[in-house]
C-alpha cells in the first residue's frame, strides 16, 4: 500500500470541472476515472444519499464498501431538485461544468431543466453524457440494470455450464463497460471541444455495451449467423483454453497457437503430442479436445498449480494458478504493480484499488477519499451562490 499524499500532481485533467449526476455503479465509475485523472467532480446526491452506500455487507465501518470502491477524489453535495431553489443550485452547477453525467431514465431531468437542451442553452460548450439502460428511443421506458441487460443481450445464455442454467456474471461487469464507454466518449468529445469550441452530448446504454463487450462471441452472430451457447470455462476456437486440475488445485491453460502447444507439451513431458495429427493444429486440437483434455489432465495430476505454473510460464506457456481475490490482489503485489492506494489521510483514509493506467509525465492522483454525504455541502452552495469568478 502506498501513501496517496506523496507524489501528487494536478493531473492530464486538471482544471476540467465535472458534475455528476448520475449514481449506483456506471456513471460513478466513469466520475471516478475521471477525478483520479485530475477532474474536479462534484456529486450530487439526493437527501437519501447514492444508493449503493448502504448496499452491504460487506461495509468499512459503516459505509459500504461497494460505495467505496467507485467514489473515491470526489465532493459530495445533496440537492433536491424537486426543490426549486436546490434545482436552481443544480443548474448554475451544470452551466458552470465542462462536463455532466447523468443516468437518470431518459427525460428524467427535464423537468428540472438538466436536461441536454436546457443544459446547453445555458452552457454551449458543455459535453453532457447520458447512461440509459437501452438507449433513448423505444428502450427509454425500460429501466437500466446490469442484471436485465446480462440477461437480454446474452450474455447469460454465454455464463455457466452446457448443461445447467444460464449466470450472471461475477461483478456487473456490463455497468463497468458502460462506465469505461461513457469515459471513452466524454475525452473524444473534449477533444472535438477543444479543436472547435463546441460541446456535444455523448450517449451510452448498457445493452450497446454488452452487444460489442462480447467481442467474438457477438461477431460470430453478426458476422457468422452462429448462435453461441455457453461452454462452461471452455473457449468455443481454442484449445487447451481452460482450468484442469492438478495434484492439488485448478489452473488455467491458455494456449493460443501451434508453437505454445509445443512447449506445453515439453514441459509437461509429453512432446509427441505436439506431432500427434490429432493435435498438431489448433482447428485439430479443438475437434479432438476430449481425448486431449484426457491425456493432459494425466500429466498435471503429477504436480501442484504453483509448480506447474513456474514451469510453463517460465518456457511462455500461458498458464495460472485459479487464486480467490485475496490471491489476486496478493500476485499483483509481488509483480510490483502496487494494486491498492490509500486515498486520504488519518483516520479518513481508504484501502482502494490503484488506477489501472499509468503516465509517465501527469501521474495519477489520489486527492480525495469518498465523501460522506453532503461533506462538501455548504461551501458548494455557498460557491454555487457568489457570482462566477
Amino acid at each position: 500500500m502506498v501513501d496517496s499524499a506523496a507524489g501528487r500532481t494536478g493531473g492530464p485533467l486538471s482544471g476540467l470541472l465535472v458534475a455528476d449526476f448520475s449514481r449506483v455503479l456506471a456513471g460513478p465509475y466513469a466520475t471516478m476515472l475521471l477525478a483520479d485523472l485530475g477532474a474536479e467532480v462534484i456529486k450530487v446526491e439526493g437527501p437519501q444519499g447514492d444508493e449503493t452506500r448502504t448496499w452491504t455487507p460487506p461495509a468499512r465501518g459503516e459505509t459500504s464498501t461497494y460505495y467505496l470502491s467507485i467514489n473515491r477524489g470526489k465532493r459530495s453535495i445533496v440537492l433536491d431538485l424537486r426543490d426549486e431553489a436546490d434545482a436552481e443550485l443544480g443548474r448554475e452547477l451544470a452551466r458552470r461544468a465542462d462536463v455532466v453525467i447523468q443516468n437518470f431514465k431518459p427525460g428524467g431531468l427535464a423537468k428540472f431543466g438538466l436536461d441536454y437542451p436546457s443544459v446547453r442553452a445555458a452552457n454551449p460548450a458543455v459535453v453532457y453524457a447520458s447512461i440509459s439502460g437501452f438507449g433513448s428511443a423505444a428502450g427509454a421506458r425500460l429501466p437500466g440494470y446490469d442484471l436485465m441487460a446480462q440477461a437480454i443481450s446474452g450474455l447469460m445464455s454465454l455464463t455457466g455450464e452446457p448443461d445447467g442454467p444460464p449466470y450472471r456474471a461475477g461483478i456487473s461487469v456490463i455497468d463497468v463497460f458502460a462506465g469505461n464507454h461513457a469515459t471513452i466518449g466524454i475525452l473524444a468529445a473534449l477533444r472535438h471541444r477543444d479543436a472547435t469550441g463546441e460541446g456535444q452530448h455523448v450517449e451510452v446504454n448498457l445493452l450497446s455495451s454488452a452487444l460489442t463487450g462480447m467481442v467474438n462471441q457477438s461477431s460470430a452472430y453478426a458476422a457468422g449467423g452462429v448462435v453461441p451457447f455457453r461452454m462452461g470455462n471452455a473457449h468455443p476456437s481454442v484449445y487447451p483454453y481452460e482450468p484442469f486440475p492438478t495434484a492439488d488445485r485448478e489452473m488455467i491453460v491458455a494456449v493460443a497457437n501451434n508453437g505454445q502447444f509445443r512447449k506445453l507439451c515439453e514441459v509437461l513431458g509429453c512432446p509427441e503430442l505436439a506431432d500427434d495429427e490429432r493435435f498438431r493444429t489448433n482447428a485439430d486440437r479443438t475437434a479432438n479436445r476430449v481425448e486431449l483434455r484426457r491425456l493432459l489432465i494425466q500429466r498435471l495430476a503429477t504436480r501442484g498449480a504453483e509448480e506447474w505454473f513456474e514451469a510453463l510460464v517460465a518456457a511462455g506457456v500461458p498458464s495460472g494458478p485459479i487464486n480467490t481475490i485475496d490471491g489476486g490482489f496478493e500476485m499483483a503485489d509481488r509483480l510490483g504493480l502496487e494494486p491498492i492506494v490509500a486515498v486520504g489521510e488519518g483516520d479518513k483514509a481508504v484501502p482502494t484499488t490503484r488506477h489501472p493506467i499509468r503516465f509517465s509525465a501527469t501521474p495519477v492522483a489520489y486527492q480525495l477519499p469518498p465523501p460522506e454525504l453532503d461533506e462538501h455541502g455548504a461551501e458548494l452552495r455557498k460557491w454555487l451562490a457568489a457570482p462566477e469568478d
